[in-house]
């Protein structure tokens, strides 16, 4: 799955992260290429559709834990603190 939208992310759409999800993820966040793609969709989620790590797990199938991070390591990389 995040394959798949790791190579979609030079074209300019739109693409669901899980078809019980309700949230289109813009594909230039993966135009950072300093990010995984799991860190760019945690820090997308969090950041732009103010979700809680639970329910980025929730959605991603993943422990909130590793949403945490996954995160942490997005904002390191970026520069915020």
């Amino acid at each position: 799955m995040y394959h798949n939208l790791k190579k979609t992310a030079d074209a300019k759409e739109e693409r669901t992260i899980s078809p019980s999800s309700n949230f289109l993820i813009p594909s230039f966040i993966f135009h950072d290429e300093r990010l995984s793609v799991l860190e760019a969709i945690a820090a997308y989620l969090k950041e732009k559709e103010k979700l809680t790590y639970h329910e980025i797990g929730l959605i991603l199938n993943r422990d909130e834990r590793n949403v945490w991070t996954e995160y942490a390591r997005s904002k390191k990389k970026r520069g915020i603190k």
